[in-house]
């Protein structure tokens, strides 16, 4: 076994169903045979261990029990041969748009490219397909952790009081308008109430009413701390159009004049809490990347093992050495009962199971890697958002590959790059309500920049996307992310809002016969592979 692929230990102990430390990998491939090394490690692990430790390694070596190649058979029969061209994936790069085309189709990709960069050296397999050339062996990842902000697990104390709803609202309120209080000359309700008309004022406030007048101008009742008040929109200012995008329960600015009686405000101009114009992203100091994806669905019959493994073979491939990290945004199983005759569906019926089988294909992903994972509505986990991250008993089943878990949403921060991930549930809804051109499963992105013009990632309450009442508002988006991720619609869309870079990863399961009844046609194994140091985006095809 070559001393420069270390990632050839770790093929070996996915093969075998087991997983290691990254030292413990480190360990091995500077053994003076890692081959035999790994062999001796593996005989005397326990049998009920999924996992290879650096102090097991350490023990082994140290004992000098190392069999003799000569008189010993069971050394592993460890492949060093390369990944082939003729495997890799078909690739599409393009760099974020407000309108990003799709990736080709398989035989009709382009090698990677860069904003900054002429195309990387690429070459042409038998079959017409562009694939990457050149690159050393993948064995060097040692990607430091992630640090997790946000994150509820552990933290929940709601019972579902309505004391308890009242405060998470005020908590938003209070949040966002400290965001909006820059922008307007604020004052409370019962301030307005008592004050002379026709004087100039402003509001922020939680959208508690909209509806149009007679006449057709919009009547929007905001509701702060001290009160609810009306302000009217009259239909032929530019800032009518704004009326379509709000959803109830967010929180927004306006001001205006006060009526002559002063029983409304006359609204001139309308302030979201919305992401500066004036953001810059943070950037990794190195060339490092981050694989992005969601719904792997485990369980379901839709599911596509073959193009799983597809990604997982590329991922331990020279052309990946620069991925070390992987960040899954919900719905790793297929779940139970979570629509209409979901049963019918099932290629796995016991959600434990679901989670085992899960694990195992978790094991075909390179060891090396840090892997960050916040689970969704299909997930055995409440309902209700913030979700907490997997119980106790299902992390034991998801342990063999020391998995970072999460709860939804999370910001998780790589190599100082901010990723906010969030199923996304509440993007149902966003795209129900908004205007097509602002928000529809077709461009998942767009309803994204909703939620982050809105800095919240489900303002809307007492509609599908079920709250969780708690101490804090964990779903206010109070410091702008560098890259906000989601899934749950299935659809892949990718693009940049105020330099926020939005990506909403598709799945891994074919159309199951429930998404053909609501006509939703998936995007399926698709793999968005993002530069940390240039946020520039290459999406990879493993259909």
């Amino acid at each position: 076994m070559p001393l420069e692929t270390p990632q050839r230990i770790v093929a070996e102990l996915a093969s075998r169903g087991y997983n290691a430390d990254r030292e413990a990998v480190t360990l091995l491939a500077g053994a003076s045979d890692p081959g035999r090394a790994l062999a001796a490690a593996l005989d005397s692990l326990p049998d009920d261990a999924l996992k290879l430790s650096a102090a097991h390694v350490r023990t082994t070596l140290d004992r000098g029990v190392v069999p003799d190649p000569e008189t010993d058979a069971t050394s592993p029969d460890v492949r060093t041969d390369s990944p082939t061209d003729a495997t890799s994936p078909d690739v599409r790069t393009d760099s974020p748009t407000d309108a990003p085309p799709k990736p080709a189709a398989s035989g009709d990709g382009d090698p990677p490219v860069s904003d900054a960069t002429p195309a990387q050296s690429s070459t042409t397999a038998g079959n017409g397909t562009a694939v990457e050339t050149g690159g050393s062996a993948v064995g060097t990842r040692s990607p430091p952790p992630a640090d997790i902000l946000g994150d509820i697990t552990g933290e929940s104390t709601g019972t579902g009081e309505y004391d308890e709803f009242v405060k998470v609202f005020r908590d938003r309120y209070e949040r966002l308008s400290s965001v909006l209080r820059g922008r307007v000359n604020h004052r409370p309700t019962s301030s307005l109430e008592s004050s002379p008309g026709g004087e100039d004022a402003a509001i922020i406030g939680m959208v508690n009413d909209v509806r149009s007048t007679a006449s057709g101008h919009w009547l929007v009742e905001l509701e702060d701390t001290q009160g609810v008040f009306p302000c009217l929109v009259m239909k032929d200012k530019p800032i009518a159009e704004l009326v379509d995008q709000l959803l109830m329960d967010e929180v927004i600015a306006v001001d205006g004049t006060l009526s002559g009686d002063g029983g409304i405000l006359f609204v001139d101009s309308l302030h979201f809490p919305d992401v500066p114009r004036t953001h810059r992203p943070n950037t990794a100091d190195r060339h490092v990347q981050a694989a992005l994806i969601s719904d792997v669905h485990v369980g379901s019959q839709e599911f596509m093992g073959e193009a799983w493994s597809r990604f997982a073979d590329w991922l331990h491939s020279p052309g990946a050495e620069s991925v070390e990290y992987l960040l899954i945004a919900g719905d790793m199983v297929e779940g139970v009962g979570v629509y209409p005759n979901q049963d019918e569906e099932l290629s796995i019926v016991d959600i434990y199971e679901q989670y085992e089988a899960f694990s195992e294909h978790l094991k075909e992903v390179p060891g090396d890697m840090e892997i960050v994972m916040i689970p969704g509505n299909h997930d055995a986990v409440r309902l209700a958002e913030p979700q907490p991250g997997f119980t106790e008993e299902l992390r034991d089943i998801m342990s063999a590959h020391d998995a970072r878990i999460s709860g939804n949403p999370s910001t998780v921060t790589v190599e100082g790059v901010d990723v906010l991930m969030y199923h996304g549930v509440s993007l149902d809804e966003v795209i129900a309500e908004l205007p097509e051109d602002k928000a529809s499963y077709d461009e998942p992105h767009k309803a994204m920049y909703q939620l982050l013009k809105k800095r919240h990632v489900a303002p809307q309450y007492g509609g599908h996307t079920r709250l969780a009442p708690e101490e804090r508002d964990y779903l206010v988006i109070e410091d702008v992310p560098d890259v906000f991720h989601t899934g749950h619609v299935h659809k892949l869309g990718w693009g940049k809002y105020h330099n926020v870079l939005a990506i909403n990863s598709g799945c891994w399961q074919e159309q199951t016969d429930f998404q053909k009844s609501v006509n939703i046609s998936p995007d399926h194994a698709y793999a968005p592979i993002l530069d940390l140091d240039t946020l520039n985006l290459t999406v990879r095809d493993f259909n």
